[in-house]
């Protein structure tokens, strides 16, 4: 990642629409949905320790986000609705994500099929 990752200078939710944007003091706006950053996440949770380690998230096309939580001058902690709140999204993080969002969006939908997995939530009938 950069190492001069510019600054967001607004970050907004609109949660009836489930997505979040971040404005960057560079002009640059990323507009994620809840589930892009939910299946992002860059807690150990999600991620591991290694890639290797990684946990394929799914059923996550309904989830929201509930909660921000500012964390010193370098991140925020997203708290989501399903209960995931330990990944701190820094700076670098959201703008990395930003940049590659299309390339990361792909490769998740490839991961998930390859499984046999749905973005959609399973229903118990």
């Amino acid at each position: 990642m950069a190492n001069k990752t510019p600054i967001p200078t607004e970050i907004s939710l609109r949660q009836n629409a489930r997505q979040l944007t971040v404005n960057f003091e560079s002009g640059e706006q990323f507009e994620f949905t809840c589930e892009f950053l939910r299946v992002y996440s860059p807690s150990a949770e999600v991620r591991g320790h290694s890639p290797d380690q990684s946990v394929l998230q799914v059923g996550k096309a309904d989830v929201n986000i509930k909660d921000i939580e500012p964390i010193g001058n370098y991140a925020v902690r997203l708290h989501f609705d399903d209960g995931h709140d330990s990944g701190i999204y820094s700076w670098d993080w959201l703008y990395h994500l930003g940049q590659h969002h299309d390339q990361l969006w792909q490769t998740y939908l490839e991961e998930l099929e390859k499984a046999g997995q749905k973005r959609s939530p399973s229903t118990v009938n």
